[in-house]
């Protein structure tokens, strides 16, 4: 027995032996690599080092500044509707969005993994330390040389770490060195950074605070829903109030942060140490979208001027206008207050449709898109698009099939043979720059040819008279051809784009008046449920309430107009330049009865029309 315990001892001291034998190999090893570096080298190594270095801390500068990409994804542009291509171009530099709609319609995810930015991080490491300048040291007759460079990257929250394998020989006079491994580590907070952003990024996803912000700036900054005491529509530039939301998005979105702030509105609360700031510009790529609109115009026509309201006693104008907006903002990650901080940073897409943030939608990655209408264009057709004298027209051509709208291209010369999805009874739609819009019905089951022509718009400037008189005060103007609507406000609006076609034509007169509405109460009634099993039962009652009308001025008054229906020749909108309208005067009215009598003579009334 004592023997074999002897036998144990000499095994477990062997294999102690080689445990320690094989430990101070590797540590020797991974020594000569990094210290043991004869005297006359260092310094070229050190340099070497170097290079590895500042290539590395190139690379997790660009990481933070591009959201996690130092090479770009494929490039998906977008469309009007969705002005979101793939990147944001932010400080001339383009940024990949973490979360956007594509020009399709089709919403799409590209936040990249860690071990995606590190696999990044290798490939231009590998690829940049072969530019390594050591021409220093040839000048000094060192012979360097070095092959198939190979890094591995591990991205920590504070820290980094290079590994570079390469083969590196340096020979000088009769001394060489071959060295395989390289490693440094670079101090940087890359990593929490990352994992701050992704924090933040889920946050906005599930709790779409910036949406929120959104809403709340569309109803401060333009107009949505309310009433107003008034006989006259309600009118509002479009391009004015887009322009004025773009500047209240732009301020609201600079405002809000992660910090203490003087308004506690604009501060959010995140689960991250680091400051979180967001950044939004007007010149970035907007759309919006209002309904109902003529035009450039977004109005609200009054009630209780129409014939057969008269009998209401006052006019008033309601308005609930729905907006859809879409819009960047890029949201940055600072690691603390300092000029010199490192910070993380990347853009993603607020989108409103129908004054509410959009619905939470399953994003694809850019790489694997949910089927869509869109993604499968399997049909060829040859599209033509000419004026009505045949010439070429450079034209954007969409394919439209139930709700879907797909962009195809642009043709050159007037041609373009472009693939469509498969429907049938879609429209292939154009649109060009001094052309009215045309849509052609066509089944893209097989190939075919389809030749559209597209009317051309002629600006006409508008000469307005009352009973024969040049007349210059206040009035509103409406073409309508189908779907096709131009509204003026008139002075201030003169010019009407017109193409050949039928159109009703509408001039409303309007002059200063000071017709005064007294107090009044109305009783309206509603029916409700019963109280108890009753209700239950669905029995209802009458509840009466009355409602409070306060005194009026009517300020603006019809006092002129009329309808006409008339075909505009393409041969008279080309040789002229005024279109005069002539229309009849009513009296100003001076009563609420009076003003009744004004929109019935309205109703009666034509208008006489010339091209000049």
């Amino acid at each position: 027995m004592e023997s074999k315990k002897g036998q144990v001892t000499i095994f477990i001291i062997v294999a102690l032996l080689i445990i320690v034998g094989l430990v101070l190999y590797f540590f020797v090893a991974d020594s000569s690599n990094s210290v043991n570096i004869p005297a006359g080298f260092q310094p070229a190594y050190s340099s070497f080092l170097t290079c590895i270095e500042d290539d590395a801390l190139t690379g997790i500068e660009i990481l933070g500044s591009q959201a996690g990409y130092i090479y770009m994804p494929e490039f998906d542009s977008g469309s009007d509707y969705r002005p979101f291509s793939s990147e944001l171009v932010f400080a001339e530099s383009p940024i990949p969005y973490w979360y956007y709609v594509s020009g399709n319609n089709i919403p799409k995810e590209q936040v990249p993994t860690k071990r995606e930015m590190e696999q990044q991080l290798e490939a231009f490491v590998s690829d940049k330390i072969l530019d390594c300048d050591m021409g220093i040291y040839y000048d000094q007759g060192f012979e360097i040389s070095w092959v198939n460079p190979s890094a591995r990257v591990e991205i920590d929250d504070n820290k980094i770490v290079v590994n570079l394998e390469m083969d590196l020989s340096f020979v000088k006079d009769d001394e060489s060195i071959l060295v395989r491994n390289h490693k440094i580590a670079v101090d940087s907070r890359l990593g929490a950074l990352y994992n701050s952003a992704l924090k933040v990024y889920d946050k906005s996803r599930e709790e779409k605070f910036l949406e929120k912000y959104a809403v709340d700036t569309l109803r401060l900054y333009a107009p949505v829903d309310g009433v107003e005491i008034t006989c006259a529509p309600l009118i509002w530039g479009a391009e004015e109030v887009f322009g004025d939301l773009k500047e209240g998005i732009e301020a609201n979105t600079l405002a809000l942060n992660s910090k203490v702030s003087v308004d506690d509105y604009f501060v959010i609360d995140f689960p991250v140490d680091e400051e979180v700031r967001f950044v939004n510009s007007k010149e970035w790529p907007y759309s919006f979208e209002v309904n109902p609109s003529e035009g450039s115009l977004i109005m609200a026509n009054p009630v209780g001027n129409q014939q057969g309201l008269g009998i209401l006693g006052f006019c008033y104008a309601p308005y609930h206008f729905v907006y859809d907006v879409n819009y960047p903002v890029l949201v940055q990650i600072y690691s603390d207050s300092d000029a010199d901080a490192e910070f993380f940073q990347f853009p993603l897409a607020v989108i409103l449709e129908n004054n509410n943030p959009s619905v939470s939608l399953n994003v694809s990655a850019v790489a694997d898109a949910d089927p869509e209408l869109c993604a499968y264009k399997n049909s060829v057709a040859d599209i033509r698009v000419v004026d009505g004298d045949g010439r070429p027209i450079q034209a954007d051509i969409s394919y439209e099939c139930s709700d879907n709208s797909c962009y195809i291209g642009k043709t050159a010369g007037g041609y373009l043979r472009g693939n469509l999805p498969e429907c049938v009874n879609g429209f292939v739609t154009t649109r060009a720059e001094g052309f009215r819009d045309a849509s052609y019905l066509f089944s893209s089951v097989s190939e075919e040819r389809i030749l559209v022509t597209m009317d051309k718009l002629y600006g006409k400037e508008i000469r307005l008279k009352l009973d024969g008189i040049n007349y210059n005060g206040e009035a509103i103007i409406y073409f309508t051809s189908g779907d096709y609507t131009q509204t003026l406000l008139y002075p201030d609006q003169r010019v009407v784009q017109l193409a050949e076609g039928q159109y009703e034509i509408q001039a409303h007169i309007y002059k200063n008046s000071s017709i005064t509405l007294g107090k009044s109460v109305e009783e309206q009634c509603v029916e409700v449920p019963r109280a108890g099993f009753l209700g239950f039962a669905g029995l209802k009652k009458e509840r009466c309430f009355e409602i409070e009308i306060p005194e009026q001025v009517i300020s603006q008054a019809l006092v002129g107009g009329g309808t006409q229906n008339q075909y505009m020749l393409r041969s008279e909108l080309k040789s002229s330049s005024v279109l005069e309208i002539d229309a009849d005067e009513f009296f100003t009215p001076e009563s609420i009865e009076e003003l009744n009598v004004n929109y019935l003579l309205f109703e009666s009334r034509g208008l006489e029309i010339n091209f000049i």
